[in-house]
């Protein structure tokens, strides 16, 4: 059975899993493939939707079921200034993405082609670097750095 605990493990594999759907739907448009350009973006919609669930899930627990509220990085001098780089940099294009995405798949399933295309150039990498750098702040803040305190 998961648990609430388990969920930024899965959170991370969700992650990675879009990154994976997203470059392969790179890698098919570019090959002129559309239908399974279409079939692995979709799915990376579905897998993104799953991991926002399971982030809001989690956090709303940490904050408001235990009390704990944000989980601390453990680790140490240069360390810190490069997690809270990337865990910056990381939050602010998350944001930024989530609108660009919606934009981009809606044209898209609307047949606005040259349009979607057009927003895509822009989409496609910031969602790929959100994805990415979800996967390095897990493993920066639970494995790399030791398991976080609370």
């Amino acid at each position: 059975m998961i648990e609430v605990r388990d969920l930024p493990a899965i959170d991370a594999g969700l992650n990675g899993l879009s990154g994976i759907l997203l470059t392969a739907g790179y890698v098919c448009i570019r090959r002129r493939r559309i239908a399974a350009h279409r079939a692995f973006m979709i799915s990376a919609v579905v897998t993104s939707a799953v991991f926002l669930a399971c982030y809001v899930t989690y956090h709303a627990h940490r904050t408001y079921v235990t009390g704990l509220g944000p989980t601390r990085f453990g680790g140490a001098g240069w360390t810190r200034p490069v997690y809270f780089s990337i865990l910056i940099s990381h939050t602010i294009l998350a944001a930024v993405c989530l609108p660009l995405a919606i934009v981009t798949v809606v044209r898209g399933l609307r047949g606005r082609f040259e349009q979607h295309a057009r927003i895509a150039r822009w989409t496609f990498p910031i969602w790929l670097y959100v994805s990415v750098t979800g996967v390095l702040v897990y493993l920066m803040l639970y494995h790399w750095f030791g398991p976080p305190a609370g």
